[in-house]
């Protein structure tokens, strides 16, 4: 076995201005949680982190909108994403918010350091003022037509059709979203990081990343190729934010929110290991993930977010010097729902909430990564998540523990056997389970989560195949030491089928684990003789859907 590793897994920060739906669920929060899971049965050191942004501007959009302050805002959305992750099992180490003081204090040293560093510098810039609002209008208060792709309803700082990532100045025919009123330009002094003091060092960073998803390198290397990296502003003429740290600017600027967000990695980070949680009270063992060469950072994100994590934080850590930059950058496409894309701006899609009044936890994990948009953009439907829970999960999973467990309860006297069986057909059986690991392993390694749960579906399959070929309900009746063999075989690969299962499924491998005992690692472990098998109850309800 090779030597623990410390691995991050770094988790896309989402606005707390308002409810989260599956595709933030599949394209970010449920990858993290199953690669976390396997980490750590392998026996690595895992560090998960995320937490709420609550200093977008989505949030100051929409507390303008209700006539509320941003915080009550992020009050009502923070305390909706926790609960959430609660009922999915999602198995942070720490999720904080971008509001913390421990947050505030690192962006503002980080800033200070890449100051210091020469890697920020302060310019009169032009910037779109609202003058029917009379002020000035930062990137989520503008839309306009991009000038990229001629979409018409772009954001000021991204397009939704193309993603590229924009500047409201490049909008045409912008529009201001508190008034209506064409915005017109004025100066103002604010902060720029160099981004392009960078370029050529990520250009040899991005030409070492061979494994990494084709879509996400290539989207990087591109905009590089296309026109470099760009300084952009890192301050902003709002009242909501982190204060900047120097007087340089006057009143009436703070630091913006894209620029401090992906800080919340090593803030987070920092945070969890002066709390509670972090078990070896070293409040610096966060230096063993973020100044470790040996470490590992993965980053769980949406393709929208692709260019800050591979470009614009790298660009920052490296400004910052001596900290770990990202090892892997798995970004998944989108997930569409009835032909457009889920978005929480726009309404589109099933909310986590309503998915969690339609589907069980354990279930609605399944369905959602079985569909995990890992290479394309994938559709996903209420009927599709409720067929593949009935046609798969249930039917295949779900019914090989419930028979298995109440055949050994019925047949032999409520505890596991002391009958290991020594036949061909046992042999294969768990020689084909113990290989799944290895398979799910090298799945896991590259981050193909769709692979590694069809490893353990096969898994599964070939338990169910043995069972009805070798039919242990008929040889009750004819050579009963054999079919207490066969069930010994058949549940010795529930066990171990049930850890290849438990990065997805934790709730319903919990409630197999109070039965078999709690996994050790990720492989097969053997069965204890005597166990007490209780008369089970079925891990899973079939879903019946009135749409």
């Amino acid at each position: 076995m090779s030597d623990p590793v410390n691995v991050l897994v770094a988790v896309a920060w989402p606005y707390a201005s308002g409810s989260r739906h599956i595709g933030h669920l599949a394209g970010a929060y449920l990858p993290a949680d199953i690669f976390a899971r396997q980490q750590r049965l392998a026996g690595n050191r895992v560090l998960m982190v995320s937490g709420s942004d609550v200093h977008g501007t989505p949030i100051a959009v929409r507390a303008e909108a209700e006539g509320v302050t941003p915080q009550e805002i992020v009050d009502r959305y923070h305390g909706e994403i926790v609960d959430q992750w609660d009922q999915l099992g999602i198995s942070w180490d720490l999720y904080t918010t971008t509001g913390t003081d421990n947050h505030a204090r690192i962006t503002q040293a980080m800033f200070l350091a890449q100051l210091a560093n020469g890697h920020i510098d302060k310019r009169t810039t032009e910037q779109y003022f609202d003058p029917e609002a009379e002020r000035f209008l930062a990137d989520r208060y503008i839309e306009g037509e991009c000038p990229h792709c001629g979409y018409a309803d772009a954001r000021g700082d991204q397009c939704d059709n193309c993603g590229r990532t924009l500047d409201p100045i490049d909008l045409i025919n912008p529009r201001s979203k508190l008034s209506g009123a064409t915005p017109v330009k004025r100066s103002t002094d604010h902060f720029f990081y160099r981004y392009s003091d960078f370029t050529d060092a990520l250009r040899h960073y991005l030409n070492d990343k061979t494994d990494w998803r084709p879509h996400v390198v290539n989207f990087a290397k591109g905009w590089l190729e296309d026109e470099g990296l760009l300084d952009r502003a890192i301050t902003r003429d709002i009242d909501w934010g982190i204060d900047v740290p120097v007087d340089d600017l006057g009143p009436g600027k703070k630091i913006y929110v894209w620029y401090d967000a992906v800080i919340g990695y090593l803030s987070a980070s920092q945070e969890w290991a002066a709390s509670d949680a972090n078990l070896s009270g070293e409040p610096d063992a966060w230096k063993d993930w973020w100044e470790n060469d040996a470490s590992r950072h993965v980053y769980f994100i949406g393709k929208d977010n692709i260019p800050f994590h591979a470009l614009f934080w790298p660009a920052q850590l490296m400004g910052a010097g001596n900290l770990h930059l990202p090892d892997s950058i798995p970004a998944n496409q989108y997930v569409t729902f009835k032909g457009g894309k889920a978005s929480a701006s726009r309404g589109v899609g099933l909310t986590i909430a309503d998915a969690l009044d339609l589907f069980e936890p354990d279930a609605l994990r399944f369905a959602m990564a079985a569909a995990l948009p890992e290479q394309a953009d994938t559709e996903i439907s209420e009927e599709e998540i409720a067929r593949r829970i009935n046609e798969e999960l249930v039917a295949t999973w779900g019914n090989l523990v419930n028979r298995v467990l109440s055949m050994v309860h019925k047949n032999c006297d409520g505890e596991v056997p002391d009958t290991p069986g020594r036949e061909p057909d046992d042999t294969q059986l768990l020689d084909s389970v113990d290989a799944a690991f290895d398979d799910a392993a090298g799945q896991f390694e590259q981050v193909e989560l769709k692979a590694a749960l069809r490893s353990a579906m096969k898994a599964a399959q070939a338990a169910n195949g043995y069972l009805n070929a070798t039919e242990p309900w008929k040889l009750q009746k004819t050579d009963p030491r054999r079919a207490s063999e066969v069930l010994h075989t058949a549940l010795s690969a529930i066990n171990g089928v049930r850890v290849l299962f438990a990065p997805f499924l934790p709730f319903s491998t919990s409630t197999i684990s109070a039965v078999l005992g709690e996994p050790t690692g990720w492989h097969r472990d053997p069965l204890i003789p005597g166990t007490p098998i209780p008369k089970p109850t079925p891990l899973f309800a079939k879903v019946e859907l009135n749409l």
